[in-house]
This record gives C-alpha cells, structure tokens and sequence, in this order.
C-alpha cells in the first residue's frame, strides 16, 4: 500500500509537474496549449491532489486541491492513479462533463507528448532539440521525485535524516539548467534554478554528460574520475542523496 502511494506521488508531483516545464521547452507542445483555457485538478482519495491550469499558452502547476477547475478526476485509490498513468485505467470524472471531449481528444496530446520526452531512445537522443528537452525534464523529475521519496519512502526517509541541513545544487555547465534540493529540520524542498550557498553540488560538464548521467547511461565513478561530473562540497550528503535517486527507478522505470 505505501509503494502504490509514493508512486501516486511521483507520478503527480514528479512526472506531471513536468508539463509547464514542457510548454516552455519544446514548441510543439507549446503550439499544442496555445488555444487552452482549462483548469483540470486530479484528486486521489487520501492521497495526492494538484491542479494544471492552462490559458494564453502557459501551463501552470499546483500542487493540493484548488478552488473553481472546469474539470474534476477522482481516483478511488493511488493504485487507481498509477493504471491511469500507465495507459490502463480512467478516471472517474467528479466535474466538467460538458468537458469530456476535450479531455478525451486533446488534453492525451499533450500527455503523449510529454511521454514521448520521458522515454529517450538512441535514436531520439541524436536530435539536439530532443536531447535538451529530455535533460530538462530528467533533471526535474529526479529532484522533484527524490523529495517525494525523502518524505515518504520508509528506506529513503532514513536515509535522508543522515542528510544534513543545507541545499544540494545540481547544475550542467556553464549556464544551466539547474535544480536543487533543500533539506532543513526535516522537511525537504525541490526547486528548479540555482539556489545561494549550497552545502554541496554536482556539476555536469555538459547536456551530454548530464543526459548521460541521469538517464543511467554514464558510470558515475567513471563520470567523476574523468572530470565529467565534478562534486564539491559536502560529498555526505551527495552520497546519500545518490542512494535516493537511486529508488527512482523502482517506482517510475
């Protein structure tokens, strides 16, 4: 039961979190919402809620339950979510069902779209648009999923009580993009940018190397003999951040 609720968690706060982030990077999805004006808000019975809002071309992310949405989704159960999520489950639809069109002809679009950038082949990864997408939206889900199972996952949540206070960066040279995590009083945030002072970070020389890294591609011992991924600061807690990161998989692989 608590598997099936920490992958509901990341599948919504780590994997559709990522859609403002895909508007903004990839103009086919940015074409896509262009005529939207929509709140769908998806609700998991005593489990995670947030709403995406879009209008003018933006997409926005918020995470609980918010206010007036023209759509409502219900799912009795997180399991019930994951089907969803996984190609094998609808749901319930609690309001907007003047909206169902929509949701059933245009709103997968953009869901196709995003899991097309979440799932690199080789063969997609030699396209320079793709490979820059695909970094963006790796780098974020890995720190937006790490939080997630920081809090919730028993075996990552002792591990992060070993982290100490303090901000770790993640940034691909020299301009970015970046993400960071920040731990404190054992509460846990996750953040896209840079972030002022971090105990410690992890530096990719380029979007290669991190594409190569995050997806699973690159040995990290290799990465940093070689200089391609340099870690500095407080190494502990990059060390036990990376035994986190490496629970992902095993909720969203």
């Amino acid at each position: 039961m608590i598997e099936s609720l920490v992958k509901a968690n990341l599948n919504l706060y780590a994997v559709l979190r990522n859609l403002p982030l895909l508007v903004k990077s990839d103009p086919v999805a940015a074409k896509t919402v262009a005529q939207w004006r929509i709140g769908i808000q998806f609700v998991v019975w005593r489990g995670p809620a947030a709403t995406l809002v879009f209008e003018d071309g933006t997409c926005v992310f918020e995470r609980g339950r918010h206010g007036n949405t023209e759509v409502v989704f219900g799912f009795i159960t997180p399991a019930h979510f994951n089907r969803m999520m996984d190609g094998k489950g609808t749901p319930v639809p609690l309001k907007g069902f003047r909206h169902l069109g929509f949701m059933r002809n245009e709103f997968p679009k953009i869901a196709d779209r995003l899991a097309f950038f979440l799932k690199p082949t080789d063969a997609k990864l030699a396209d320079p648009h793709y490979l820059a997408v695909n970094t963006r939206l790796t780098l974020a889900t890995a720190v937006f999923a790490a939080r997630e199972l920081a809090l919730f996952d028993p075996t990552c949540r002792q591990v992060a009580d070993r982290i100490r206070d303090g901000a770790v960066l993640l940034k691909i040279l020299p301009d970015g993009p970046s993400a960071h995590l920040i731990f404190e009083g054992g509460e846990v945030t996750a953040g896209l940018g840079d972030v002022q002072r971090p105990m410690a970070r992890i530096d990719f020389r380029d979007q290669a190397t991190a594409n190569a890294f995050l997806n699973g591609r690159l040995d990290p011992f290799t990465a940093i003999a070689s200089g391609e991924v340099a870690i500095r600061g407080q190494t502990p807690m990059i060390d036990n951040l990376s035994l986190i990161f490496d629970r992902i998989p095993g909720y969203l692989g």
